[in-house]
């Protein structure tokens, strides 16, 4: 290696992202391109099925009780997840799940083509999505640490966000065209295959077995990782941070009637892919992020500014304005994601990954999956504008007292905690093995 090769970046190439981690693992191009493809056709239902129950409910809290029938199989099969990623070969449980989705996708379409869709297979389907989705989640987020080197994992979590911001941007704006001109047959038919081009790519990853140190799935492990998470409160402080940021200010749920309310139907999807959008363009700047040491005050910064935007899209009145400030909120979490995964995947010990990954699931997952509860509730009480603005606001004054409370967050770098530094070793020590 050159001297050259040792100083870091400047000029526009400094905020370019890092590719190291595709340029290293055959392994990780791959599944980033499985997911990619996976994550472009989800976004068109995840677009589609709330637009459908409101044609046929034309009830902000039916659309908001998505997220009730979600909640219970993200709690069970969460967990459950993890302790399975861990004990089971986390290919064969991604690939699995990865085809009882493309089912799921397959009744949803069914279901739309009936001269009168039913009401109750959309919740069903939103039940049963949320458990594979659960089981799933934990195995993949086990598998990146395992075929990417420790030193990419900043770099290797920016691509991974570009990867799903890209479909979440153009996911969510085909479908709100598919869906006005096309129909809900089309947005879960195009979903449908992707779900099959998915699996088709995942088949040619190597397998990963589980860890000879890893434990049975049973609530005996799953205990164990729950104190282990207890014990690293800097951890901790990732996963509150960002259920309260996601339970307050996630206002997805409303978005079709916010568009109605500013008369402007044809900006749904738009709205959609504002949030995506802003997570896009932070990730395709993203090469900064590999410079930053001090992960956790970025974490609560980020969520902070998140509560802000989203804050700002409730009380403003014009359409533009609130797509950028939807814009400006989606730039916000996709750096504090950022900094969380970095976080994770560069402390937690391999043979306690899933079940990590499974409490960070319900982190992440719990929080938009009640906010859509709150959100569509206090649309129905207050007003659809008011329930995305006190939002906003309720979510910056839970991150400032998490701050407060734990300083563990606040103080964590990793270039001295004692995790990172631990588990640095031991990737350079068993790579040093293998040569």
């Amino acid at each position: 290696m050159t001297d050259d090769a040792l100083d870091p970046p400047s000029g526009l190439r400094a905020l370019l992202p890092d590719l190291a981690p595709w340029r290293a693992s055959r392994d990780f191009r791959r599944l980033w391109f499985s997911g990619l493809i996976s994550n472009f056709g989800s976004f068109l239902t995840f677009v589609a099925l709330p637009v459908q129950l409101k044609e046929l409910t034309g009830s902000a809290a039916a659309v908001g009780a998505i997220g009730a029938v979600e909640l219970i199989p993200l709690l069970v099969f969460g967990l459950y997840g993890g302790a399975l990623a861990d004990a089971w070969d986390k290919r064969k449980l991604i690939i699995w799940t990865e085809a009882g989705q493309g089912l799921l996708t397959a009744a949803l379409l069914v279901n739309a083509l009936l001269p009168d869709p039913a009401i109750w297979p959309l919740y069903v389907v939103a039940a049963l999505s949320s458990a594979l989705f659960s089981v799933q989640r934990p195995a993949l987020d086990s598998l990146w640490p395992r075929i990417v080197a420790h030193e990419h994992m900043p770099a290797a979590a920016s691509l991974n966000a570009f990867r799903w911001t890209l479909g979440g941007v153009a996911g969510p704006a085909l479908a709100g065209v598919v869906v006005a001109y096309a129909g809900l047959g089309w947005a879960y038919g195009a979903d449908l295959a992707t779900f099959a081009v998915s699996v088709v790519l995942i088949l040619r990853i190597a397998s990963s077995p589980a860890s000879h140190e890893a434990a049975k799935p049973s609530l005996k492990a799953i205990a164990e990782g729950a104190r282990y998470a207890w014990s690293r409160k800097e951890l901790l402080g990732t996963y509150a941070v960002d259920l309260a940021a996601m339970f307050l200010a996630m206002p997805l749920a409303v978005l079709p009637f916010l568009a109605d309310e500013l008369d402007a139907e044809w900006a749904l999807g738009l709205m959609y892919a504002s949030v995506p959008l802003g997570s896009m363009l932070v990730s395709l700047t993203s090469g900064w992020t590999s410079r930053v040491h001090r992960h956790g005050r970025m974490v609560v910064l980020s969520a902070a500014l998140w509560g802000l935007a989203i804050a700002a899209a409730g009380v403003v009145g014009d359409v533009w304005l609130v797509l950028l400030f939807l814009t400006v909120a989606g730039g916000c979490d996709m750096v504090s994601g950022v900094f969380r995964a970095a976080m994770w995947n560069q402390t937690i010990p391999d043979e306690l990954r899933g079940r990590l990954a499974g409490i960070e699931l319900l982190s992440y997952s719990v929080g938009p999956t009640v906010g859509q509860v709150r959100s569509g509730g206090f649309a129905a009480l207050w007003g659809v504008r008011t329930s995305v603005w006190s939002g906003g606001l309720l979510c910056v004054g839970a991150v400032g007292l998490l701050a407060l409370c734990l300083p563990k967050l606040m103080t964590y770098d990793e270039r001295t905690n004692e995790h990172a530094v631990r588990q640095r070793e031991q990737r350079r020590a068993a790579a040093a093995a293998k040569t």
